[in-house]
């Protein structure tokens, strides 16, 4: 009797499966400084306990992306070890903030599977639940991945493809409690553009690149205990490369938003996304936004902006897909996200 994983393959999964992943994290303010090490964050909510306390909290949270990450990685034992591809998100709300010394773990339900017509992959649906230490809900999301099978003479399973929402609705986004934009100081957070500066249909070109190392991503994918055999593995892959994890690029692209969405302080919902093109030690990363809708909050001084993040292995246009409707080689993510700004 073997003592070892292999990981779940596509004929383990069937819908209405409970998960829960292994392992919780306690994350302390080690974690802050590694993940700002590891990318350009910049902004202020996240770096100062005092322009937090200003902004209505008890002190500076971990970035969304840390409780996004440390999430995420508990899943991937029994998700996506032997996945082919992560695939997309949908339905994304940061519930509860991630303070230093929360402890976070996750469960993952299979709402749908998908057997591909070449018979060697499926793709399977779980929504995921971010927990603390109190059992609160931190934040949750639907993502899709294409599984291999263990047994390409297994049967198919029914399918069930789930119909998600395009976009999480502005009054199910949560708002910390205490949040409060009203003594907002513009100087200290980077940039003077507010909520009414930005047009629906606007587009932001970040302007700066980061060239991806193969060291910088592997000490990040293992922060987030990571165990996808893509990113680890060169002898997974035909091509021997090492696959960047998607997060890495989400995380990267975040950071260089900075320059031009400086005020985007918090992300509250994730509405879609798409890994469009792998990423590989040596690309240089670089972004661009789009302001896709604005909406009014109930919290004092605080609007919502819905932004599109473009990450691509180059500058110089804001072109997404080909006339055929694919994205383009050089895209590398298409994010879709709610983020609190000052009005």
């Amino acid at each position: 009797m073997t003592k070892t994983n292999a990981g779940r393959f596509f004929e383990d999964y069937a819908v209405g499966q409970v998960i829960r992943h292994a392992v919780p994290r306690t994350v302390k303010m080690g974690e802050r400084a590694l993940y700002h090490a590891a990318y350009p964050a910049r902004h202020a909510l996240y770096s100062s306990d005092q322009f937090a306390q200003n902004c209505g909290l008890p002190f500076s949270p971990l970035d969304d992306m840390i409780a996004f990450h440390v999430v995420f990685g508990k899943t991937v034992p029994d998700v996506s070890l032997n996945a082919v591809a992560n695939l997309g998100y949908a339905e994304g709300r940061w519930v509860t903030p991630v303070w230093p010394g929360d402890t976070l773990r996750s469960e993952s339900e299979v709402i749908g599977v998908k057997q591909n017509s070449n018979g060697k992959t499926g793709v399977v649906w779980v929504r995921t639940r971010g927990l603390n230490q109190h059992d609160e809900l931190v934040m949750e999301y639907v993502r899709w991945v294409m599984v291999r099978k263990r047994d390409l003479d297994a049967d198919a399973p029914e399918t069930v493809v789930p119909e998600l929402r395009s976009v999480v609705p502005v009054e199910e986004l949560v708002i910390p409690k205490g949040l409060n934009f009203t003594k907002y100081d513009f100087e200290l957070a980077g940039e003077p553009h507010r909520f009414g500066d930005y047009e629906i249909g606007e587009k932001i070109d970040h302007v700066d690149g980061v060239t991806i190392e193969e060291a910088e991503h592997m000490m990040a994918t293992r922060l987030w205990q990571n165990t996808a055999k893509v990113h680890f593995d060169a002898t997974v892959r035909p091509d021997g490369k090492r696959l960047i994890y998607g997060g890495h690029v989400i995380s990267m692209a975040r950071a260089l938003s900075f320059n031009g969405l400086a005020n985007a302080q918090m992300i509250v919902g994730l509405n879609g996304g798409a890994h469009a093109n792998p990423c590989f030690s040596g690309d240089t990363v670089r972004a661009w936004s789009e302001v896709l809708d604005k909406a009014d909050t109930d919290a004092p001084g605080v609007g919502a902006v819905r932004l599109r993040l473009v990450a691509v292995k180059e500058g110089g246009s804001f072109d997404l897909k080909g006339d055929d409707g694919k994205y383009l080689p050089h895209v590398l993510l298409d994010l879709d996200y709610w983020a609190l700004m000052p009005v």
